[in-house]
């Protein structure tokens, strides 16, 4: 076909052999934590940094109206980042208990930017029981915890109608993960257990991971429960479009035709990208046209990519294992691209696969072997023991955030 291969990797066709790399590369950079001084203002200390008063008030008008810039005060720690010529990369601070401020610059653009990081929360194991004479939906809303309600009606919609089966009398049992942040509770996470009681029916539903890694709902014969919005992989970005797609295309900076191995989703740089699923971080680093550049190695021969990064998040680290929905950088536009995006793509036993059709795929729910079985029987003793309040947190509804037997 004459085609010349201009793909970030050097890839002709879709069924070429992807070369899968490990390790970091290029991350030579210096951070510095320092404390703010009486005096200091943001102003002063990007000159000091290097910046000019142009760049310096490029990046202070993007915070014009922000509250959280109030947070910036004599006694606040903060970082500055430099790259391997010593020039500015980063400033950052923490701006309130939940935000953290990143002023940038990118070292090969010298594109400037600002955006915020929400600081992940501490996970806690709570139970919350009761005897219904409403709707469980208004039950948990009053006792603070209606983030639990969507969750329940994806669960088990397979096994129950919670409008039309759900009567006076009714009583339910529920294990899962809380968010705290500084003592106070912040929201729900993940249910881990429910049991439910109505009508002369018994309803379980208890959270497993099988040997594959894969996290599902089964009953407590261990069979899956049917749950037909889960997804196996969730999008990695929120993007304002897909400015390229899977397959071949003119290139937008050579204008030649040629194979694209990825997904280019348009989005303004700051964006904060996930994990698609559960993984291991193999490699994080620089790569070429590929810029900034995140994989992650998912188990089944299954790796994603995660290109032209601005920069990484801080808990992306080189061998750490990431859950899905994790922050692992922001979008950006290094390496060879006309503007910021996240060039997203996942390969599957050394071949690329169309990441818009994978991210379609839902996750696949089967029967547990003889051994995953076993494994699975302990955990759901584990959990009624939790359930029935044997060595776990109970959750309250204080308003001052304490924990109280409900």
């Amino acid at each position: 076909m004459g085609l010349v291969s201009d793909d970030e990797l050097g890839l002709d066709d879709e069924s070429d052999q992807v070369t899968i790399d490990e390790g970091e590369n290029g991350l030579s950079e210096t951070i510095e934590k320092k404390t703010v001084q009486r005096g200091d203002s943001i102003y002063n200390i990007l000159s000091a940094a290097g910046l000019t008063p142009a760049e310096i008030h490029e990046l202070t008008s993007q915070l014009k109206g922000d509250k959280t810039i109030r947070g910036f005060r004599a006694g606040k720690s903060y970082e500055l980042e430099t790259g391997k010529d010593g020039s500015f990369t980063r400033f950052t601070w923490k701006a309130d208990p939940t935000t953290i401020i990143h002023l940038t610059k990118n070292q090969e653009t010298g594109k400037l930017g600002v955006n915020k990081e929400i600081i992940e929360l501490e996970t806690r194991i709570a139970t919350i029981e009761g005897t219904l004479h409403t709707s469980l939906a208004k039950e948990l809303s009053s006792k603070n915890r209606s983030g639990l309600s969507a969750q329940l009606n994806r669960i088990l919609s397979s096994k129950i109608n919670f409008r039309r089966d759900i009567r006076d009398g009714t009583t339910y049992k529920i294990l899962y993960q809380e968010q705290w942040l500084d003592g106070q509770f912040s929201g729900t996470g993940d249910i881990l257990a429910v049991e439910i009681n109505t009508r002369g029916r018994k309803i379980n539903a208890y959270q497993f991971e099988d040997a594959k890694g894969n996290s599902a709902y089964y009953d407590e014969k261990g069979r899956a429960l049917a749950q037909a919005s889960k997804s196996l992989y969730i999008t990695p970005c929120r993007y304002n479009r897909i400015s390229s797609g899977f397959g071949y295309r003119t290139h937008p900076i050579t204008h030649r035709r040629q194979f694209h191995g990825g997904v280019d989703l348009a989005a303004p740089t700051g964006t904060p990208v996930k994990a698609v699923a559960d993984g291991r971080v193999i490699f994080r680093g620089r790569k070429g046209n590929a810029g900034n550049l995140v994989t992650i190695a998912h188990g089944g021969g299954t790796h994603t990519m995660y290109m032209h990064l601005s920069r990484f998040a801080s808990s992306c680290r080189y061998g750490k294992y990431v859950k899905q929905g994790d922050i692992i950088g922001y979008v950006g536009s290094t390496g060879r691209s006309t503007g910021p995006h996240l060039d997203f793509r996942i390969i599957k036993n050394g071949r690329l696969k169309n990441p818009m059709v994978a991210l379609r795929q839902k996750a696949p729910t089967r029967s547990l072997s003889k051994k995953e079985l076993q494994g699975f029987m302990a955990k759901v003793q584990m959990y009624q023991n939790q359930l029935e309040g044997k060595g776990v947190m109970v959750a309250g509804v204080s308003k001052q955030g304490e924990n109280d037997v409900l």
